[in-house]
């Protein structure tokens, strides 16, 4: 059954209706096809979920009737924010998809002195939307709970100022030789984490001290170098692995 997301405000509980505004509108009429009386999964971007029917199609909306409302547990208990260097814009949309797929909550895009690509001013907006619809579809297709936050550019310095949010942080580092994922959150008490990955060509040494110096743990990913787009999602997969829920119960 396809899967879309709705404002909170668009469901009316009492009369067991809901409504679907803007692009969504095309891809349902359009691209599906849908008619009056087909199924469609709908959440409200906080773990509630609908199955609803289709009552109404046109230009300005589509109406739907609540026909059942369930709860499926699909978004993890651990919070991950994923710092990533802000790499070419294919890999980029590579990593968005990827990590949202896995289940990340946050994705901040980072500017570093090895990032490869640079973000435009005039553009950037632009740029950012698109990278926004990436993550909806990707939430859409995996079945999110909820749509992961998307936030950036922002400097090294301003990381450093957001970091304290998290209950720790660990960055990906290829020099780094003894300490694994596992050996750094084994033991440790954590609702949330911060990961750090590197764009093309890593950090810097001057930011890897800059980040340890914050109490932010290098840790290694193995004797192979991994690509930045392999680095987040096999970073992220570890901790969801060793902390939460990701291939077992």
């Amino acid at each position: 059954m396809d899967r879309f997301f709705v404002d909170k405000e668009n469901i009316d509980l009492t009369s067991n209706t809901l409504f679907i505004y803007g692009e969504d509108i095309k891809h349902i009429s359009k691209v599906l096809r849908c008619k009056l009386g087909e199924k469609l999964e709908i959440c409200d971007k906080d773990n509630s979920e609908y199955i609803c029917e289709i009552i109404d199609i046109n230009k300005e909306f589509i109406k739907l009737s609540i026909l059942e409302k369930v709860y499926i547990k699909r978004e993890p208990n651990l919070k991950i924010r994923v710092y990533q260097g802000v790499p070419k814009n294919s890999k980029m949309e590579y990593i968005l998809q990827k990590l949202t797929e896995v289940g990340v909550n946050e994705i901040i895009l980072l500017d570093t002195k090895r990032s490869v690509s640079k973000f435009d001013e005039k553009k950037e907006g632009k740029k950012l939307d698109r990278f926004e619809r990436i993550i909806y579809e990707a939430s859409k297709q995996s079945k999110r709970g909820q749509i992961p936050k998307l936030t950036g550019v922002i400097s090294f310095k301003e990381a450093l100022n957001s970091i304290k949010e998290n209950d720790l942080n660990i960055v990906c580092y290829e020099n780094e030789n003894t300490t694994s994922i596992k050996n750094a959150i084994k033991g440790v008490n954590i609702n949330s984490i911060g990961i750090f990955v590197g764009p093309e060509g890593g950090f810097c040494e001057e930011e890897i001290k800059e980040l340890e110096k914050n109490d932010v743990k290098s840790v290694s990913l193995g004797n192979r170098i991994l690509r930045t787009e392999t680095a987040s999602l096999v970073a992220s997969s570890i901790v969801l692995y060793e902390l939460d829920d990701l291939g077992g119960n």
